[in-house]
């Protein structure tokens, strides 16, 4: 989970990109003349007008050190939407704010900077240097900063190791596997230690098991590193497996953002439901989504038999199968915080059935 550092690595207020002639005096006119100021209505006049809407006053804020997925089907928005962030292109409307500087604003100058040394950026296509080896693509952007050869060196050596390439520093990409080609645009994206990473579905071009061979170590990476992440998926696995939080998006606008318990067992409508309806809820949601705030009376508790808040439902009816009453529920301090029945827990870990 993301380190509580009671900080925001991003924050993204209002934000619209819409594609068009004058589109941004085209939103400030419906905008303007809009009396109820609703975004579905502001985008349908948009769209009467001849514009595209793709992200529409999207607002969210990524935590200090928070993975945050944003998830969707093709055309929901969520590629632009990252794009924005990073400012590759350019939005219509709204701010990104990071580090209390509002990057929209920035000039070409310092949004170079800024990429140089504080963001990271991962896409599906890896873009690698093919006459360049894989110690040359990874220590690029060091050399863009001017760093000093043998520094570049030691660096790209270092972010190598990091992601499991020790020894293939001479090898050329096309001399590599996708997930090893994957690996190298990791690894350069990380020789400046960025603090912010943004990554644009840098998995889904991979075969499955690869793929989830690298969320594996993507994670283990992680926990190690702490960066502050946008993560771009269309898989609600994928997104369920690495998230903090969860965004969903759909029609350029974000329609649910939590954890992902929250979006496994309190989908807001058919749209989110339908995207959690085959998950296996017992593999991601935990025991104090349905555990029930209260103890019983004149209970003798043992410790021992406690289960904890962070548990799967499937490790807890795994731990407490053998129990037909309810079974207490421990914090992270060991303070007992409620109790939860062995029939809640399979009851809230069936797979919903259309």
């Amino acid at each position: 989970m993301p380190r509580e550092s009671g900080g925001n690595a991003i924050s993204c207020s209002d934000l619209w990109m819409v594609f068009g002639e004058r589109a941004s005096r085209e939103l400030s006119s419906v905008k303007t003349t809009s009396p109820s100021n609703n975004v579905e209505e502001i985008a349908a006049e948009l769209a009467g007008r001849g514009l595209i809407p793709a992200v529409q006053d999207v607002s969210f804020d990524v935590l200090d050190g928070e993975l945050f997925v944003i998830m969707g089907l093709s055309g929901s928005g969520k590629s632009t939407l990252v794009r924005c962030l990073a400012r590759l292109q350019e939005p219509t409307a709204g701010s990104v704010v990071i580090d209390g500087e509002n990057l929209l604003s920035a000039s070409s100058k310092r949004l170079t900077e800024l990429r140089r040394e504080k963001l990271g950026m991962v896409f599906q296509h890896f873009g690698l240097f093919p006459h360049m080896t894989v110690i040359g693509n990874v220590a690029f952007p060091l050399k863009m900063q001017g760093r000093p050869a043998n520094e570049r060196k030691d660096r790209a050596l270092e972010v190598l190791e990091l992601v499991g390439l020790a020894g293939r520093e001479d090898a050329y990409p096309r001399e590599l596997s996708g997930g090893q080609r994957q690996r190298v645009g990791i690894a350069r994206s990380l020789a400046v230690n960025p603090a912010i990473w943004f990554l644009d579905e840098p998995f889904s071009a991979l075969d499955p098991l690869i793929r989830r061979q690298l969320q594996d170590e993507f994670l283990e990476l992680q926990k190690g590193l702490r960066k502050s992440i946008v993560f771009i998926t269309h898989d609600i696995a994928e997104a369920l497996k690495l998230a903090d939080r969860i965004a969903i998006m759909r029609n350029g606008r974000i329609v649910q953002m939590g954890t992902p318990t929250d979006i496994v067992l309190k989908p807001v409508d058919d749209y989110v439901r339908e995207f959690a309806r085959d998950v296996a809820k017992g593999r991601h949601a935990t025991v104090s989504s349905v555990m029930h705030k209260k103890l019983a009376d004149a209970v003798d508790v043992d410790p021992e038999q406690c289960l904890d808040c962070d548990m799967t439902l499937d490790d807890a009816l795994a731990a407490c199968c053998v129990s037909y009453g309810p079974v207490p529920v421990k914090d992270g301090d060991g303070n007992i915080v409620g109790i939860v029945h062995p029939k809640d827990l399979a009851s809230a870990a069936q797979v919903e059935v259309a």
